[in-house]
Parts: C-alpha cells; structure tokens; sequence
C-alpha cells in the first residue's frame, strides 16, 4: 500500500468513527491514476448537540456536500461567519479548498484537521500528519483534536475510552431532547455542593461530547469530593492519551491493588487495554469485573464487552 492510500484509508475511516456530522466518506484502495482529478475530500464537522438554526443549515450543507452538490452546499456555508461555516465553504469551493484554508486562523483545530484531511487527498502525508499533530494541540478539548488522534494512532481504537459510572444517568431524562438533557446535566453538574454522582454524569457527558480536558477537570473535582474507587477511577481513565497512554495505566494499575474487589477498577482497566489493543489481558480485567457482578451495570457492560471479543 502506497503512502497516499494508507493515509486516506485512514483518513476515511476518521470519517466513518465520527459521531456528529461526517461527510464524503471516501476509502482510496490504490493510488490516483496520473492526471485524472481528485475527488473532493471528506469534510468533518462537529456541532455537538447543537440545534439552533445555524447548526440546522450547517448540517444541511454538509449532506449537500456529501452528495456532490457543491455550488448548493456553498451556498449555505455562505451565510455564516462561524470557523465551521468558513471550513465548509473552503470545502466547497473544491478544488481551491487548501488556498481557502489558509485563510483561517491557524488556532483552531477544526482548521487544522480539515487542512490535515485535505493535504492526505492531495498526497501530502508529512504535511497531513503536522496538520493532524496541530490540531490536537492548539485545542486539545475538541472532538476535532480527539479526531486527530484517531488518524495519528490508528492502531488505537477509535475515540477516547469513556467512563461509566455505576449509578446509570436519571429516567427523568429519557424524554428530552440531547440538548435539554445536556443542558440539565451541565447545571446539576456544576452546581455548588453538587453530589457527587452528578458531577460525575456531567464529566461523562463532556467525554461524549469530545471535550476530554474538561471531563478530566470534573472527575478531578468528583475525586477530591469523595476519594472512593469510582471517582480515583474516572479521573485516572480521563488522563488516557494516546501520545501517553501511560498517564492512564499509571493510576489505573495501583488502583487494582488499592482496591483489588472493586468493580469498577477491573472494567475500566479492561477498557483501557481494550483501547490500546492488548486483548488478552483486557479479557482478563473484564472476567474479573463481569464476576464481581454479573447483574450490575458493570457487569452487563463487560459481558458486552466480552461477547463482542
């Protein structure tokens, strides 16, 4: 396989891992013949739960663009000013994309991952690879720098292993709407005297959201509230990273002798094995975690888990 194709295989499979808004899907199996066009790259946006009427156009232009349908795609990118806005019309105007891009600030990583995407169509692999290595340090609490990730460590599950925690979130927010539910989650969350329990849902949420930094943050404030085997857990699964996965095993190891009988301390240490593709012994922490109860949420999760290996 080519340098070019490994690179958009990769590239492609970014783009089938996203969650929110990804476009274009397109896996190259052999190079571009000598002199014929290339086709527009994926574009990946990310507009959370957002569902004001910005993010309703947005999400329209991009499966516009999705289709081929680029002048009409173009034409409602056009009427925002906002960094996913700008990125979607640079998009658009396919194939000056890469001279449009570098328009945009340098700062931002939905800017620097799509330049990344478009540099590895182009066959541009070291430029790809600075691009994606950007974005996942100029703003490193984004699902655009989380995505980076991805495509620099593809050997890695895709994502950042996400905390679960042993109380499941409340039925009350069963019915509303993902932008209701965050909403009611981030203010019981951040509340004064919050429990500890909802500071916790509030990181999971921010994890689910792709913001990892500020999901770390709230299972460090959970774990100086209450230093238990849950909240230790959570705030050493959020320092999982894929440069250093390290950061993670380093707490999550001692946890298991701290707490040898906890459940939570096992699933999580499997799932983070599980992530860095060390199947046997993730096998092995999820057994441990699926006996210490089976009906428990834990339990059931692990037996998931393990069904699936």
């Amino acid at each position: 396989m080519s340098a070019r194709t490994r690179v958009w295989t990769i590239v492609a499979a970014l783009a089938v891992a996203a969650v929110a808004v990804t476009l274009g899907v397109v896996v190259l199996t052999r190079d571009e013949p000598a002199g014929e066009a290339v086709a527009p790259p994926p574009l990946y946006l990310d507009l959370g739960v957002r569902n004001d009427e910005q993010a309703k156009t947005l999400r329209r232009a991009a499966r516009l663009y999705a289709d081929g349908q680029l002048p009409e795609a173009a034409r409602l990118f056009a009427r925002y000013r906002s960094p996913e806005a700008r990125v979607g019309a640079a998009f658009a105007s396919w194939p000056r994309t890469l001279d449009r891009l570098r328009t945009l600030p340098t700062g931002l990583a939905v800017v620097r991952l799509n330049r990344g995407i478009v540099h590895a169509a182009l066959g541009d692999e070291d430029e790809a690879r600075a691009e994606f290595r950007a974005a996942t340090r100029v703003q490193p609490d984004t699902p655009y720098a989380v995505k980076a990730g991805d495509v620099l460590h593809p050997r890695f599950a895709p994502g950042l292993p996400a905390f679960v925690p042993t109380a499941p979130f409340p039925k009350r927010l069963d019915r509303l709407s993902s932008p209701e539910q965050f909403a009611i989650i981030e203010r019981e969350g951040k509340a004064p005297n919050a429990p500890v329990e909802a500071v916790l849902r509030y990181g999971v949420a921010l994890q689910r959201l792709g913001r990892p930094v500020s999901a770390q943050r709230e299972f460090d404030r959970a774990a100086r509230e209450r230093r238990d085997a849950e909240t230790l857990t959570a705030a050493a699964l959020a320092r999982f990273d894929k440069d250093r996965p390290a950061s993670a095993f380093s707490r999550l190891g001692p946890l298991t002798r701290r707490y040898p009988a906890a459940q939570t301390v096992r699933f999580h240490l499997g799932l983070a094995l599980l992530w860095i593709g060390d199947v046997a012994d993730a096998k092995r922490q999820l057994r441990q975690a699926y006996d210490g109860g089976p009906q428990t949420r834990l339990g059931m999760e692990a037996k998931r888990f393990l069904d699936r290996l």
